[in-house]
């Protein structure tokens, strides 16, 4: 068996450099979406397979909407591993950056970019150690693994319409069929109260996109009545801002509470404790007495409760006339267990009279997934993140949003946020993933690329 422990400083210093290097070119590759054009990185990173002797698979779901695939076989004794990224990044609005977004700079130690963290960042460290695993397996050849690596950087994740992992699984699911999955987002840190923690993705909420509808009476602006179906949109839109779901704690929604309880200690580690023990909306001004930093206790909001925002409005085609019909967008995110139509009940309950006043139509609804925590890769996770730093506290965690994983989990995959990094205090992920000037330091994808390694090293048996 192969000891991580000795990879020598050379190495090291070689897999932290071939990731700042695959990480700007990456950068340099416009894949805002929409369009996407994911099919340039697609070809770039076989090509870099190619050159390190990998025969890669490059499949289009649509014109220029390519996805990468690759594997390096083990001897299958277990089943395999699947790496996935994304490469498609969100617009910029360049006017606000002050670095060229596609430029890839390097600059006082960080890398410039839309997608240095989501997730181009990610990818980069993935290929990375791919390429890495494949070497030492060229460079020692009695060397095996226990299973099979899966590679996989895929289109269309910030839009989702259809272009990436989503067909590519129903049309090609033994591609990407594996037993485990690591991806965005978690293994990062997470500072609280002077306390570092390591949040380890578990779970993610579920996503229903609706439209509230309110009806009315038409007629002429210059006679204005009561029934007037903007003013009622108005109003129930103001009640859903103002409502207070009831709280649902999901197992790992326990798990991290707890973990962040045990680690924070003292009054404000039983504070927060406290809080699984008040299952109703009493418990949200409670919530923000006790959680001193607003994100933290945002977060905790969130992955506690079902959510609804508002993001349009849509009513009129003149202004003198009043429209018979108003409508809202929603964007609803729900903890497992509850579907669309259980947060409609919800939303009504929570408006009261005006519930009575508008309808629902749902237009897309996915799921909340969970996985187990009792998995000998979580345990290698949480090891490897208190070898690399014996001070962090791993978490379970659930994100807010959603990922690929809701794809990967109908093939059975077991899917774990784990893109280690490590921000210095006063550095947020969440603040800097789709901002204005998005970059990541070269110490943070360093120190990440090397947990990175020594988790899918040791956990595919490399020797």
């Amino acid at each position: 068996m192969w000891d991580n422990s000795i990879m020598t400083e050379k190495s090291r210093y070689g897999l932290a450099a071939e990731t700042v290097h695959l990480l700007q070119d990456l950068i340099r590759i416009d894949t805002s979406n929409p369009p996407g054009n994911e099919s340039a990185a697609a070809n770039y990173i076989a090509g870099i397979l190619y050159q390190n002797g990998i025969d890669p698979t490059v499949i289009e779901m649509a014109p220029h909407r390519g996805n990468v695939v690759a594997r390096i076989k083990g001897n299958g004794a277990e089943a395999p591993v699947l790496l996935y990224s994304h490469t498609d990044v969100v617009p910029v609005e360049r006017e606000h950056w002050n670095v060229d977004p596609f430029g890839g700079l390097l600059r006082d130690g960080y890398i410039y970019g839309r997608g240095a963290l989501d997730m181009k960042g990610i990818g980069a460290m993935q290929l990375a150690v791919f390429l890495a695993i494949q070497q030492h397996l060229e460079d020692h050849p009695g060397s095996s693994l226990r299973r099979d690596i899966i590679l996989a950087a895929t289109a269309d994740e910030e839009t989702d319409t259809d272009q990436g992992i989503g067909p590519l699984i129903a049309r090609h699911p033994d591609l990407l069929r594996a037993q485990y999955g690591l991806s965005e987002f978690g293994g990062y840190t997470m500072y609280a109260s002077g306390k570092c923690f390591y949040p380890i993705q578990v779970a993610e909420k579920g996503t229903v996109w609706m439209h509230m509808h309110a009806a009315g009476r038409p007629g002429h602006a210059s006679v204005p009545h009561e029934d007037n179906a903007v003013v009622h949109l108005t109003r129930a839109v103001n009640k859903l801002a103002r409502a207070h779901l009831p709280m649902h704690i999901s197992a790992t929604a326990r798990a991290y509470i707890n973990g962040l309880a045990d680690g924070l200690g003292g009054a404000q580690g039983a504070g927060i404790r406290a809080l699984l023990g008040r299952l109703d909306e009493s418990g949200l001004p409670f919530l923000e007495r006790v959680i001193r930093d607003p994100g933290l206790a945002g977060e905790l909001r969130a992955i506690t409760h079902n959510t609804v925002t508002p993001t349009g409005l849509r009513a009129g085609q003149k202004t003198n006339v009043i429209p018979s019909r108003a409508s809202a967008v929603l964007d609803c995110r729900t903890v497992p267990g509850y579907s669309g139509s259980a947060v409609i009940e919800e939303l009504k309950r929570a408006m009261g009279s005006n519930g009575h006043a508008v309808s629902f139509d749902i237009d897309s609804e996915s799921p909340a997934i969970e996985f187990t925590t009792n998995t000998p890769l979580y345990r290698l996770i949480r090891s490897t993140l208190k070898k690399h730093d014996p001070t962090g506290l791993p978490v379970p965690s659930m994100l807010t949003g959603a990922t690929d994983a809701k794809h990967l989990a109908k093939l059975g995959t077991i899917c774990y946020g784990f893109s280690p990094m490590r921000f210095k205090p006063g550095e947020h992920f969440s603040d800097m993933v789709h901002g204005h000037n998005e970059r990541v330091s070269v110490d943070s994808l360093a120190w990440g690329v090397q947990a990175l390694y020594d988790v899918v090293s040791e956990f595919c048996g490399l020797g």
